[in-house]
């Protein structure tokens, strides 16, 4: 039974689902693609932090078509031709325009896993295939989804707009604004204590019987034998007797990361010393210290990158708000209200 060891931290199988939706959702308009960067993924272990429910696993996307032979190809306009699948062809140059409509962190977790961009392109090409039963069925034409279609170009195009005319100079922010947003944050960069950790961990069901709970303990109590024996080697007994196969071996962890209940062991150990059973609702832990790292503030050079994002981003939405106010002053609306509210069965304003 195995739980993430981070708090609120997104393991690498949620980045995979979120990139995955995301081109699905953006093929139709790719240009309009917009999303939050992920958070850094993080190596999933035992129950050392308070368990979080596990995020819905995407189905993996069957394979549509194959890129052997692909890369020789060439589209109709002479593009290198990636991928395949029929008459339906993805060029080098559609792909490189769908990565760079994606933003930072996206582009880079694509680089860091290439599979990641094998698995947009086969839902590209489903996507046009999709498109293609469209078209030979003309839902498109269908009066209702006319309409719909209408809408939801309106909006795209709406949406296009503002994210240029809002989008802030290439200068911005200068050193002297990055300083001192950086300056007036800095609580906000420091880093808690780290450990790093391993674990021996003997699993026990939360409606274990007696005799399953005596089993558990006799358990632990060998490994705790084992472990006072001279030369004793933790690794080799984390492989042997624990659910943890590389030695028992947990990384680094921030102290706000560990279970209250670990914790308190772990911060009165000393470098290499191991704690006490410790037994959670999922079972035992045997847990041994082999580092530690001072609290300490990221200096801005650490946090340039996010930073020039977040700041990107507020002054985006900022000039947003600034464009569409004064859009509106210059524009008054007139909304008969009264009207409005009756549409939807709603109370009047007069009532209200």
């Amino acid at each position: 039974m195995k739980r993430s060891l981070f708090r609120g931290a997104l393991p690498i199988r949620s980045l995979r689902v979120s990139l995955m939706a995301t081109a699905l959702a953006a093929l139709p308009l790719a240009a309009f693609a917009q999303t939050a960067p992920p958070p850094a993924p993080q190596r999933p272990a035992q129950a050392v932090a308070k368990p979080k429910p596990a995020a819905p696993a995407a189905a993996a996307p069957q394979p549509v078509a194959t890129t052997q032979g692909a890369a020789a190809a060439k589209s109709g306009a002479g593009d290198d031709v990636i991928a395949r699948v029929g008459s339906i062809n993805i060029s080098a140059d559609q792909i490189r325009a769908y990565v760079a409509a994606l933003g930072p962190r996206e582009r880079a977790a694509f680089g860091q896993d290439p599979n990641l961009l094998s698995q947009a392109v086969r839902l590209m090409l489903a996507n046009r295939l999709v498109l293609q039963e469209v078209a030979a069925k003309k839902w498109d034409q269908q009066p209702a989804i006319a309409e719909q279609l209408d809408r939801v170009r309106e909006s795209a195009v709406a949406e296009l707009y503002l994210q240029q005319v809002a989008t802030p100079p290439a200068s911005f922010p200068s050193e002297d604004e990055l300083q001192k947003v950086y300056d007036a944050n800095r609580a906000s960069f420091l880093m808690p204590r780290q450990f790093e950790l391993a674990q021996i961990f003997v699993p026990l069901a939360k409606d274990a019987d007696k005799a399953a709970e005596d089993k558990a303990k006799k358990t632990v109590e060998d490994i705790q034998r084992k472990l006072k024996a001279p030369g004793a080697d933790f690794a080799a007994l984390a492989n042997e007797t624990g659910e943890v196969k590389n030695g028992g071996e947990l990384g680094w962890l921030a102290e706000t990361q560990i279970r209250p209940e670990i914790r308190t062991q772990v911060m009165a150990l000393a470098k290499n010393a191991i704690a006490e059973p410790i037994k959670l609702d999922d079972g035992w832990h045997i847990i041994k210290l082999t580092d530690t790292k001072a609290s300490y503030t990221r200096t801005l050079p650490e946090v340039r990158e996010v930073l020039v994002q977040q700041m990107r981003s507020e002054r985006a939405a900022m000039l947003r708000r600034a464009y569409l106010a004064e859009l509106l002053k210059q524009n008054p609306p007139v909304i008969n209200e009264l009207a409005l509210s009756s549409l939807i069965g709603g109370p009047t304003p007069a009532a209200r």
